[in-house]
């Protein structure tokens, strides 16, 4: 059966206005409020309050067992020494224990083993700042052939961290109401806080392994740095 014109064209109109509406009902999400972001940004030079001093023994013999066990007799009068400058056991580490062959040169064939190379580093944890260039000294006294460096830092800097946060988060809206004066628009409450901490070490400083007089340390600072993006609203004028 043939359907009449009129309902022809009134299921037409049904349709065309389904097709119309549809998007209306997968509307995306409403748009982000007017907002200014910025990025604060602060820190703070502090003395650092511990230091690590990685020291150690080599020693070379013919065979690999020599080696070690010329190395472990070197390594154990470092270690009782630093037992008797009140150094405690918790504070020292091993970081490094390795033996290696060495060989000799052969420009006419390939080379040969000639010996071994045995070596024991520790880590020493310093509590004292003060008590470095007297380790130091005692490390190399006691026989200790490697001292690699020298490491400061701050053992806590949660609260000195805390005052820069608000330093930076004082920054960004300064930064803020300087953009906000300019386009004539006022701060509403902040939208958005992210954060970047970064904490600066002191350098590892190389130091000359055989010193007869007191060996000089510098710890100089730290730089603990905050940086913050804050995204601020715009109150409506």
């Amino acid at each position: 059966m043939t359907m009449p014109f009129r309902s022809v064209i009134a299921a037409a109109l049904v349709v065309s206005a389904l097709v119309v509406a549809a998007p209306a009902s997968a509307q995306s999400a409403p748009p982000s409020p007017p907002s200014i972001t910025v990025t604060g940004e602060a820190q703070k030079s502090v003395a650092p309050d511990i230091a690590q001093i990685e020291a150690g023994v080599s020693n070379m013999a013919k065979t690999a067992r020599a080696a070690a066990e010329a190395n472990n007799v070197a390594m154990g009068k470092v270690l009782l020494e630093l037992k008797n400058a009140g150094v405690d056991g918790k504070d020292t580490q091993t970081s490094r224990l390795s033996i290696q062959p060495q060989y000799a040169s052969n420009r006419s064939g390939p080379s040969e083993i000639n010996g071994y190379l045995a070596s024991n580093l520790v880590t020493v944890k310093v509590r004292d700042i003060a008590r470095v260039a007297g380790l130091v000294d005692t490390l190399v006294t006691a026989g200790a052939n490697e001292i690699r460096g020298i490491g400061f830092r701050v053992a806590d800097p949660s609260k000195l961290l805390d005052d820069v946060r608000a330093e930076a988060i004082a920054d960004a809206r300064r930064k803020a109401e300087v953009y906000a004066r300019a386009a004539g628009v006022t701060l509403g409450a902040p939208l958005l806080i992210s954060e970047d901490t970064q904490q600066g070490i002191a350098p590892m400083r190389k130091m000359v392994a055989m010193q007869s007089a007191a060996t000089p340390v510098a710890p100089g600072e730290e730089t603990l740095s905050v940086s913050v993006t804050v995204s601020w609203a715009i109150k409506a004028p």
